[in-house]
């Protein structure tokens, strides 16, 4: 058997696997609930706390962190939305009737995982500037790169490649924008 064939199958496979934890409705409202904030929402926060966190604290740290983590996000938005639109993987729910999905996709398309990519990414950047933040954000990223897998939305090959991506990204972003002593 070739090997993209045995990538393939075990990705199902796991894909199939993580996927089955969604019959425990705890378990699907909490991962649900993660992926939510992976849409977006904690990101933003963490933008808008930053400029008020170099306020109350009188530095400009804040402001210039939270504005590389504006550039990243239109980097990485730019970079998944152009590589899922050429590279058209289906996600696992519509090519295989076995894996559930009770959450809505926000685009049609499964490789690579945006969300696990600005995770990785936002959360990189955010640690080189704030590295006590390390305790929220490296779970917080974990659990929304593992809710893709859980929900039915991606394959492991998807969330680990979208991981990658995302610390590529903020290595970059770093690189342009070196965080303050």
């Amino acid at each position: 058997m070739p090997m993209l064939e045995r990538i393939d199958r075990v990705d199902y496979q796991l894909c199939r696997t993580c996927n089955q934890a969604m019959q425990w409705r705890g378990v699907h409202v909490f991962f649900s609930l993660i992926s939510r904030l992976g849409d977006g929402p904690v990101w933003y926060l963490l933008m808008g706390a930053l400029p008020i966190y170099a306020l109350a604290t009188n530095t400009s740290k804040g402001f210039y962190a939270g504005g590389s983590l504006m550039v990243a996000g239109v980097i990485g938005l730019m970079v998944y939305r152009f590589l899922k639109t050429r590279l058209a993987r289906e996600r696992p729910f519509i090519s295989h009737q076995d894996i559930l999905c009770q959450n809505v996709p926000l685009d049609r398309y499964s490789f690579p995982s945006g969300h696990t990519l600005h995770a990785v990414m936002f959360t990189t950047i955010a640690l080189a500037w704030f590295p006590a933040l390390a305790g929220v954000l490296l779970p917080l990223a974990c659990l929304i790169a593992l809710s893709r897998l859980v929900l039915g939305l991606h394959y492991p090959t998807d969330v680990v490649v979208g991981a990658f991506l995302g610390f590529g990204l903020a290595q970059y972003v770093l690189f342009l924008l070196p965080p303050m002593a």
